[in-house]
């Protein structure tokens, strides 16, 4: 009797200690894995549509699930639309930069979506504020003056601003934007 006991009583001991780790365990879980850092942006995509006319989805900042990572601090370089060229990824060093909104983004992290032959290349070494407005990569519509755009537009390029500055450096300023836009 002695010994049943003792083992009711280790029992009980062991009970008593395993429910609190498994509490723990079970309210403690470790934190989800980061989504896949080579999907452009971080969120989650709708279904693949075709469009015929260059159409591009907007970015939705509020959605995005992992913050930009390396982001240096801003440069103030002033950059004109001529020099803003050399940045397309076709030179030696290979650096792409994007300008939205006059704000000049370093995106060479990106090659496979900005640089020569990728999707978001027309682009590249040049403010195309315009055209991410407009959700179009037709090369004509890549242009930095974007002040004949809607209402809906607008917002759809404010938040593309919203989405290049939480996830690429500064680089610095165009200072020759079309009068419309110029915050010079």
């Amino acid at each position: 009797m002695a010994f049943f006991n003792l083992e009711l009583s280790q029992f009980i001991l062991a009970l008593v200690l395993a429910l609190p780790l498994a509490y723990f365990f079970t309210t403690f879980k470790a934190s989800k894995p980061l989504p896949d850092e080579s999907e452009e942006p971080y969120r989650t995509r709708p279904k693949k549509t075709t469009n015929s006319n260059n159409a591009m989805a907007a970015p939705n900042p509020s959605g995005l699930t992992s913050p930009a990572a390396h982001i240096n601090a801003p440069r103030l370089d002033l950059f004109t639309l001529e020099e803003l060229k050399q940045y397309d990824g076709s030179g030696p060093e290979g650096k792409i930069y994007v300008s939205v909104k006059g704000t000049v983004f370093d995106v060479s992290a990106k090659k496979e979506m900005y640089g020569p032959g990728a999707s978001y290349h027309v682009f590249a070494g040049k403010d195309a504020s315009k055209g991410l407005g407009m959700s179009s990569t037709k090369p004509e519509d890549a242009v930095p003056d974007y002040s004949t755009l809607d209402a809906a537009s607008m917002k759809t390029l404010d938040g593309w601003y919203e989405f290049f500055q939480k996830r690429y450096s500064v680089m610095g300023t165009v200072r020759d934007l079309p009068a419309a836009v110029s915050r010079f």
